[in-house]
Order: structure tokens, then C-alpha cells, then sequence
């Protein structure tokens, strides 16, 4: 556990090397990394994963900024309290607004940029089906009420989860760590506090070109944040011409971890 701006949080980290600072998204935490991680180990990395405030095992404090601009704040006050200072960004689902934003803090203290199934253009991003009622006052408190074990795991299967050798324990994992001490009431504020601004979207822009080297990887069957649409404006946005694609669907550290530790220290040791 460690404390960053009066907030306490959970951070996992493994192995030996350069550190890769890992972000996650919604509605999970540090816990979808737990396969990625030793992976990154055993390629010569520094693993590190927490989980952001408000989710996993953070505290969820009722006065805290919750944005995604708030969020990268914080998360700046983290790497300092964790002494970090070369990083490698990987960012996934919101974890990419929020990691983009903190890498325009960072500036040249971010030497590469994993861009996993992410949100880059925040102006043109339309929440899916399955995530927009939670941004909805009393909607979404409702909605996540109803959302019972069998439902989450079925969403889970459907949205995030292609490889059936992941447990329903391990899906439903993510559930209680969404829902612990404060019944998903923090979770309900950062889904209404997405930034769709241009502003916002001109400091992750910024964000993305502090770090010279990028990628993007992408789930192909992710019916989320489709490859088709999403991929090809991360890779605009970051200025490749590859995407390289996993048979998985939006949690890629479900799916194929050992494929996106692969990719990450494929970078993080280019022209080392």
C-alpha cells in the first residue's frame, strides 16, 4: 500500500529493469495486470500496476477530483511517491486519457507509449451501450445494482473476454473489487466525469508525443472500442504505421498476456 496526496492505494509491481508503469481502465483495477506483469519479469522489465482512486483497493474518497484530468493529477503525485523517474507507459481503456494526460506532466521523463485498446480522441468518443448508462445520475446507480454476478460475467464474456479458460471466479473478481466499501459509488463518478473537451484533447496529444517511441496494440474481436474505428485513430494519433493486432477482445491482459508483455518490452528495449 502506498499513499500518494492523502490517498492510499494498492501497487503490484515485479521484476527487474526499466520500469513500465501500467494503467488500467473501467470497471477494473490493478488486478487485470496480474498475468502481464511477471510476463514483463521475465523479459528483462520492471512490472508496476496500481490501482487508481476509487477502484480496486484505493481509497475512494468522497472530495476527490474524479476526471480524468483529476485522475492524472493524482497519478502524477503516485510516480512521485514511487520514485520514479524514466518511465514506459502502458495505457489501456481510460487508463489512456488518464496516462496521456499525466505523460504531458511527465514530459521527457517518459521514454515509450503502449496504447492498448484506449480512448485518444475524446472528442469523437461515443461511450458503448454497455458502459453509457453508469455515466446517467440514478440510472447508473440502478443499472449497477441489476448488474448481478451471472449478468457481469455474461458482459464480460461478451465485451471483454475471449480466451474460456479465464474463471468465472476471475471475472467476478473484478466485480468485487469494483464494488469494495463503497458499493461502486466512486466507479458512478468517474463515469460521469469523462472530458470530451478539445482542451483535454490537445494535453493527450501532447501527452503522446512526449514519449519517442509509440505503438498501438489492439484486441481485433473487441466489439467495444473496435479496431476498425478506435484502432486506426490511436495509430493516427501516434503517428505509426502498425497496428499490431492480438486475437482477443477488450482486456487483452485476459487474453493475451504473454503477447502484450511481448510487444511492451519489444519497445521498452529498442535501441537500448
Amino acid at each position: 500500500m502506498v499513499t500518494a496526496a492523502g490517498v492510499q492505494t494498492f501497487v503490484r509491481e515485479e521484476g527487474e529493469g526499466p520500469d513500465v508503469l501500467c494503467l488500467h481502465g473501467v470497471p477494473v483495477s490493478s488486478y487485470l495486470y496480474r498475468k502481464v506483469l511477471p510476463e514483463l519479469a521475465a523479459r528483462r522489465c520492471r512490472g508496476i500496476a496500481f490501482d487508481l482512486p476509487g477502484l480496486g483497493f484505493a481509497d475512494r474518497p468522497a472530495h476527490l477530483d474524479y476526471s480524468w484530468t483529476g485522475l492524472a493529477q493524482w497519478s502524477g503525485e503516485l510516480v512521485e511517491a514511487l520514485e520514479l523517474d524514466a518511465v514506459h507507459l502502458v495505457l489501456h481503456d481510460i487508463g489512456g486519457p488518464v496516462g496521456l494526460l499525466l505523460a504531458a506532466h511527465l514530459g521527457g521523463r517518459v521514454r515509450s507509449i503502449t496504447l492498448l485498446n484506449t480512448i485518444v480522441d475524446p472528442v469523437t468518443f461515443t461511450p458503448p451501450p454497455v458502459m453509457f448508462p453508469f455515466s446517467i445520475p440514478l440510472v447508473g446507480r440502478v443499472w449497477l445494482r441489476f448488474t448481478l454476478d451471472p449478468v457481469f460475467i455474461a458482459l464480460m464474456r461478451w465485451q471483454g473476454v475471449a480466451d474460456r479458460s479465464v474463471s468465472a471466479d476471475e471475472l467476478l473478481a473484478h466485480r468485487r473489487l469494483l464494488l469494495a466499501g463503497d458499493g461502486g459509488a466512486a466507479f458512478l463518478k468517474i463515469m460521469r466525469s469523462f472530458e470530451h473537451t478539445e482542451e483535454v484533447a490537445s494535453r493527450m496529444r501532447q501527452g503522446l508525443h512526449e514519449a519517442a517511441r509509440r505503438q498501438v496494440v489492439w484486441g481485433e474481436r473487441d466489439p467495444a472500442l473496435r479496431l476498425d474505428r478506435y484502432g486506426e485513430v490511436a495509430r493516427e494519433a501516434a503517428a505509426v504505421d502498425t497496428i499490431h493486432r492480438l486475437p482477443g477482445k477488450h482486456f487483452l491482459q485476459e487474453d493475451c498476456a504473454p503477447a502484450v508483455a511481448e510487444r511492451v518490452a519489444s519497445l521498452v528495449h529498442a535501441n537500448a
